[in-house]
């Protein structure tokens, strides 16, 4: 009997297990996960382990169903091979789905004991189920959990492990080339050469994937270094043939033809360490001559292979987004005790300034994995003396002013409400540089694994906006991004100033940002769209902001997949 089988087979009869499962169209070409706006694919890995044995002659014939959450409702996306008699199943088959970090992904991972000769999963024997969300599956890299039944119980000492990878080839080649020698081609002067590369495709044509510069008036050219995506130069297989076309440019388009030579990156590779690599320029037309030897030497002074990091190679390498949420407790809110402040929590228990925590919180908090956020709150005088503070615990505890998860958060935030009085002015710039000290200390890291994200809600115009801008020129030098929501009706153009989308933001010194920290938006632009849109739209220059800074710091993920 073969190890793995990969069809349902028919062999025996089971007890049926009711479900509440949507089945989708099958195994293989299941809905895509998230409609549109894909970062990228992630493949999932899946494997269990003391699984429940449900047969009685022999061990389970598990396999596993992956679903995910459509409006409610589990709707299936693929299904693995079935490990025939096996309680410790490695599955071959894996899951591919769209990641979307801006979205709440929820998955389900169900185990299943073959037992019919069907499709239908309450068919078979059901052995536990895992729920999370893709987020806290990338952030992990490698999730083990315990596998649940239905009733909400443990399934034994069964326990599944997830492993996701980023199903993109990121590698690019720099390459450094000069000729010697190559043939003259115009009659007044030298040549004026340029490098053409093709690479071949699986039908055996060439295409060509890059062109150098024209270096005018020599034969012993000397090109820029250029950069090149592995995967546009051989399909990332550094075997395939590349050939590499040596033409004299002509004003008229009539280039003239020097010669050529095939390669492929691991010869090409060879150029490392000061070692040189010398390729033959061929023009095959004249090689019927006696005494032709070649048209000139092409030389490679070094190739280079490095990876062009993504914001999800740094997020499976370890990176930990660092959440703080700061709160806006002015007077101009309005008291929270009259169903016209924007701090009143209604009787749903909402509120903007929750819908906005909600919203961003339950993105970020998956990629942090004690899930402890401080929460700060400006603008308002506290007790017992009364004193207006800009920076303050909404807990009440500034040597802890962390919450747990963002229901932590939440439940500080409706707690703090009836203790402090509403105040001002409206300060940003406290809560920026309190942010910023952390941010400030992971300059020290010598990976990338640190980013630091903070979310202000607020509901009218900044009364320190010099200190602010100066405060952010300083921020955007730190791993650190800042979303600004603006709740209730205020103008909000000053906020629309601070985010750098149009033009760079620059101090009352003069010194502008290094680069866009800030998205801001208005609250009021959602209040009639699914609650996912806020989010979105705030979440949605993030992962850029991430992979922008430690690209500029030269910063490699803690934990790099070998070349």
């Amino acid at each position: 009997m073969p190890f793995w089988d990969s069809n349902l087979g028919c062999r025996r009869g089971g007890t049926p297990f009711s479900m509440a499962y949507t089945l989708g169209s099958g195994p293989d070409v299941g809905p895509a996960l998230g409609p549109q706006h894909c970062v990228t694919k992630v493949e999932l890995s899946v494997c269990g382990a003391n699984l429940l044995d449900r047969d009685v002659a022999s061990k389970s014939d598990p396999f596993c169903v992956l679903f995910h959450d459509v409006d409610g409702n589990w709707v299936e996306l693929a299904r693995t091979e079935t490990a025939i008699n096996n309680l410790n199943p490695v599955f071959g088959v894996k899951f591919q789905v769209d990641y979307h970090f801006e979205e709440v992904q929820k998955l389900k991972f169900a185990m299943f004991d073959e037992d019919k000769c069907s499709s239908q999963l309450y068919e078979h024997d059901f052995l536990g189920e895992f729920t999370c969300t893709l987020g806290v599956i990338v952030s992990n890299k490698k999730l083990h959990r315990p596998l649940i039944l239905a009733n909400g119980k443990p399934a034994g000492k069964g326990a599944i492990t997830i492993t996701a990878q980023e199903l993109s080839d990121n590698r690019i080649i720099t390459l450094t080339m000069c000729g010697r020698k190559l043939d003259k081609k115009d009659f007044f002067g030298k040549s004026d050469p340029y490098l053409e590369f093709h690479k071949q495709g699986d039908d055996g044509k060439w295409m060509m994937v890059h062109r150098t510069e024209v270096i005018k008036n020599t034969l012993d050219p000397v090109w820029k270094p250029f950069t090149v995506p592995l995967i546009s130069l051989c399909n990332g297989d550094v075997d395939r043939n590349i050939k590499v076309l040596c033409y004299d440019y002509d004003n008229d388009g009539g280039h003239d033809f020097i010669g050529e030579f095939q390669t492929s990156v691991t010869k090409m590779s060879e150029a490392e360490n000061g070692v040189e690599v010398e390729f033959e320029c061929i023009n095959p037309k004249k090689q019927k001559k006696k005494s032709y030897k070649n048209s000139g030497i092409i030389i490679l002074k070094s190739c280079k292979i490095t990876r062009d990091y993504s914001f999800l190679d740094y997020i499976l390498g370890g990176c930990q987004l660092m959440f703080t949420v700061g709160i806006d407790f002015t007077a101009s809110n309005g008291s929270p005790r009259e169903p016209s402040s924007l701090h009143y929590i209604n009787p749903m228990g909402s509120n903007e300034y929750l819908s906005a925590i909600w919203a961003v919180g339950q993105i970020i908090q998956d990629y942090d994995t004690d899930k402890m956020f401080p929460a700060l709150g400006f603008g308002a005088q506290l007790p017992p003396d009364w004193k207006v503070s800009h920076e303050f615990a909404i807990n009440f505890n500034p040597t802890n002013p962390f919450c747990s998860g963002v229901e932590g958060i939440v439940q500080a935030y409706s707690n703090c409400l009836p203790h402090i009085r509403f105040y001002g002015p409206t300060n940003f710039s406290p809560i920026i540089n309190h942010v910023a000290r952390f941010a400030n200390q992971a300059l020290q890291q010598d990976t990338a694994a640190q980013y630091f994200t903070l979310l202000i809600i607020t509901d009218g115009v900044i009364s320190d906006m010099d200190e602010t801008r100066h405060a952010i020129v300083q921020a955007a030098k730190l791993p650190m991004s800042i979303i600004i929501i603006g709740v209730g009706n205020a103008d909000f153009t000053a906020m629309e100033f601070l985010d750098g989308d149009s033009s760079a933001l620059r101090s009352y010194t003069g010194e502008e940002a290094v680069r866009d920290i800030v998205q801001f938006v208005p609250f009021r632009d959602f209040r009639n769209a699914p609650k996912e849109t806020l989010a979105k739209s705030v979440l949605a220059e993030l992962p850029q902001q991430v992979t922008q800074y430690f690209k500029q710091r030269n910063l490699s993920p803690s934990n790099t997949m070998p070349e």
